[in-house]
């Protein structure tokens, strides 16, 4: 008799490492629209995809099959509706309609509710309509444009004049971040990145960055309005005068993308800042008609957030000189 091969049904994380190395006879993405990471690509959607393929290269006849509610339009799922919805050429069957068709069950009271207080954000999650008002906030080739492949940090120079921005954080969900940045032949140039990820002491980390940027020559530092007067506080007790930006987050990455497109901007070789980058998304406001840029749901942007700022504190001091 022939032994038996022994077949698991694992439910895991969305991550393209892990898929590796298995062989699979059936497949489900659960939710493909609205992967995102932090960790390594900013396409996880795309790499998990491509780790699947081969994975079930060896079974004839594998299932692989990929379920959510659509998101913006963009990545994968997007791909495979504009291309397969509706062709009857092709060997992927695209199947889409609206929640009450896929479960009756659902109210359709609680769908009018949720279309008169969000049309844009119900019609994605009930009617399975892709949005049309989120965009992304720049390109990857952008992006990767700017940056200088290699290059970490750069020490302090004595005849540089610095400029910090510190996006503050108390321990929660998001990060502590810093950028130092300085103006140089016409372009901002980011020097250093700092991230403290939680848990950690807030009050270390402060300690952490001021000592920073006293090796940078620098005695003050942008930030926003986080936690009112306690980021004050804390730098002022190291001796640097901390400076609440006048400017929202938004606002400060409008600024920040024409450097980036008319390459005006040096980044470091950093993955996560990268990675943040390519995530941000610009939404059309409701009611408003006006832009903001924020990341995805479940998404980071604190590393991007302080990149910008301290490269909007350099292109303003340049400009006044």
């Amino acid at each position: 008799m022939k032994a038996l091969r022994a077949i698991s049904i694992e439910i895991q994380s969305a991550s393209f490492r892990t898929i590796r190395g298995h062989t699979v006879i059936a497949c489900l993405l659960d939710e493909l629209a609205y992967w995102r990471s932090d960790e390594g690509s900013a396409n996880p959607d795309y790499e998990i995809v491509n780790a699947v393929k081969p994975a079930m290269a060896t079974i004839p006849g594998a299932y692989f099959l990929a379920a959510s509610s659509p998101y913006a339009q963009r990545g994968e799922l997007w791909k495979v509706y504009r291309t397969h919805h509706g062709n009857d050429l092709s060997p992927i069957l695209c199947w889409h309609a609206p929640t009450r068709v896929m479960n009756p069950t659902v109210s359709q009271s609680l769908i009018d509710n949720a279309l008169d207080e969000d049309p844009a954000r119900a019609a994605a999650e009930y009617l399975a309509e892709f949005r049309s008002d989120i965009d992304t906030f720049v390109s990857r080739e952008v992006v990767e444009a700017a940056i200088v492949p290699g290059r970490r940090e750069i020490p302090y120079r004595g005849n540089i004049r610095y400029t910090a921005f510190v996006d503050p954080s108390g321990a929660g969900a998001d990060a502590m971040t810093l950028a130092i940045g300085h103006k140089e032949n016409g372009a901002v140039v980011i020097d250093a990145i700092r991230e403290r990820v939680p848990p950690f002491s807030p009050e270390s980390v402060v300690n952490e960055f001021c000592a920073l940027l006293k090796q940078y020559k620098i005695k003050e530092v942008k930030g926003d309005k986080y936690a009112g007067e306690w980021p004050r506080e804390q730098f002022r007790k190291n001796g640097i005068e901390y400076k609440t930006s006048e400017h929202f987050k938004s606002e400060l990455y409008v600024e920040f993308l024409p450097l980036l497109n008319s390459r005006r901007v040096e980044l470091l070789d950093n993955l996560k800042l990268t990675t943040q980058l390519i995530s941000l998304e610009r939404r059309t406001g409701r009611g408003t008609g006006r832009d903001t840029i924020d990341h995805p749901p479940s998404g980071h942007d604190d590393v991007s957030n302080s990149v910008a700022g301290a490269a909007r504190c350099c292109a303003r001091r340049w400009r006044r000189r």
